[in-house]
């Protein structure tokens, strides 16, 4: 025992005195196990394993020139990194333009077969066309595309429709009216202002109290200013102005009427009223002198093999 030579050797240096036997007895309290371990020449390798090694901070150097990555890990980064794929038939927005009779009951049936089949038209707009007779609808839906695709085969069997269009995908003019009636007063008074147009509305105790004639004259210029401003942006124009509010006109894509709103809606929306998208596809513009591709030739012509016999 490692305690047993320490006790010997000790007793062969010195008579034993009470001071040289307390030292000589110390040791025996110290653990063997950490003697053996702090002794042992395999200390380090315990060390090592019971502690694992932690990597040193990258220098400044493999920072400013790394090393290329092999074709193998530039493989695995770009599949890690591509976004998970959507299902193959995902539900996305189309644009259906239907030519129907101008008729009573049209409308209903064509509506009625949508709910039939589960669709929430999120936008529909019927109007008269410069043909007698002839109504253009255009309805957008959410859906599978094979589901879409029934539908519009099953719209096309009733009696009134004449032909059923489906925009999704092609290159198409899209455009939408918004009417909205804006607070130029601010958005502390627009509680007020909603309660006040109600015939048993009262006071509160905890709504705004009146601004002074000058303070009041010199907030709706401002709002005012800006709302005018933020409409130009849009290409919008204010077409009334009353002494609390403003009501915007804007013509244009439904992504940019979102945006509008969302931009006035801090100053207090009132009223808003949309029409609804109509959409209407570019027409192709013709090169006489653009040379046309020979593959391009060869689809256009027709093949009279595909022909029936005449």
């Amino acid at each position: 025992m490692w305690t047993s030579r320490i006790f010997s050797s000790a007793a062969r240096v010195a008579p034993l005195t009470p001071t040289t036997a307390f030292a000589a007895i110390k040791p025996r309290v110290i653990n063997p196990t950490f003697l053996r371990q702090s002794s042992s020449s395999t200390s380090a390798i315990s060390y090592k394993r019971s502690h694992p090694h932690k990597r040193h901070p990258a220098l400044m150097s493999d920072y400013l020139h790394p090393e290329p990555p092999s074709a193998e890990e530039a493989v695995s980064n770009i599949l890690y990194s591509m976004p998970p794929s959507g299902r193959q038939q995902e539900r996305r927005r189309h644009v259906l333009n239907c030519l129907v009779q101008n008729e009573p009951g049209v409308l209903s049936r064509v509506s009625g077969i949508l709910a039939g089949r589960g669709f929430n038209i999120d936008s529909l707009v019927v109007a008269k066309t410069e043909v007698a007779d002839l109504s253009r609808m255009t309805i957008v839906v959410k859906g599978e595309p094979a589901t879409v695709e029934q539908a519009r085969r099953q719209l096309e069997d009733i009696v009134p429709v004449w032909a059923v269009l489906d925009y999704t995908g092609s290159k198409v003019i899209e455009r939408e009216l918004l009417l909205i009636k804006v607070s130029i007063l601010g958005p502390e008074h627009l509680r007020a202002q909603i309660k006040s147009r109600s015939p048993n509305w009262q006071l509160d105790e905890d709504e705004p109290e009146e601004l002074s004639p000058s303070n009041a004259l010199r907030q709706t210029h401002a709002h005012l200013n800006s709302l005018t401003e933020l409409a130009k942006l849009f290409r919008g124009r204010v077409v009334d102005v009353a002494g609390d509010c403003v009501v915007i006109e804007l013509s244009a894509k439904p992504d940019r009427v979102d945006a509008f709103i969302k931009l006035v809606k801090p100053f207090g929306i009132l009223e808003a009223a949309r029409s609804g998208m109509m959409a209407m596809p570019r027409s192709p513009i013709y090169d006489p002198h653009e040379k046309i591709d020979d593959d391009e030739e060869k689809e256009s012509t027709v093949d009279l093999s595909l022909l029936p016999p005449s």
